[in-house]
């Protein structure tokens, strides 16, 4: 008998900070790839401030909706406030764009230079909305990697599963994590 496979919603949040910059093309592209092919896909992305960008990965190139996303976000490539980029999608987006399966994919370092009850008590509340969290770390591919930084030490409590994303064969786990939870 084949298992039924339930209709998931994504919600992608990335970080797009100065400590994340050498991977941005690389994850954008990813983005891109998820945002085009499945359905029920929204796109933040943040570094001080949380932009929306599901409208702009609609183009009909990944280097059009790369551009798109340039001129619209502010702070690309600055520092990082988390907890209240998370505080900002929560109160102004979350109950619309979260519900009972929606995965949310936090896609960052973890490094944050905010306060970090602030991102604690927005992940408790992201937490309690998903049907999961996926917290998707490029650093996590090093061996020696610990979760040192306060940011991503505080977010993991409330993390359902921590993975790596820093090459293909990350991203390849990453599906498979996916399909997984689609399959029940």
């Amino acid at each position: 008998k084949r298992r039924k496979i339930r209709r998931l919603n994504l919600l992608l949040l990335c970080d797009v900070s100065g400590s994340m910059d050498v991977y941005s093309r690389f994850l954008t592209q990813f983005v891109y790839g998820l945002q085009n092919e499945l359905r029920g896909v929204s796109t933040f992305v943040f570094s001080t401030r949380l932009f929306d960008v599901t409208p702009m990965l609609r183009a009909k190139s990944f280097e059009e909706a790369f551009e798109r996303i340039g001129r619209r976000v502010q702070g690309w490539s600055g520092g990082t406030r988390i907890g209240g980029c998370l505080a900002e999608f929560n109160r102004t987006y979350g109950r619309a764009r979260i519900g009972p399966r929606t995965v949310v994919i936090i896609i960052s370092d973890g490094w944050d230079r905010g306060d970090i009850d602030v991102l604690r008590r927005e992940m408790r509340m992201l937490k309690r909305r998903a049907f999961r969290i996926l917290w998707l770390n490029p650093l996590l591919g090093a061996k020696d990697y610990r979760p040192a930084a306060q940011g991503m030490a505080a977010a993991l409590p409330w993390i359902d599963a921590f993975l790596p994303v820093h090459n293909l064969a990350s991203l390849s786990r990453v599906g498979r994590e996916l399909i997984s939870l689609a399959r029940g």
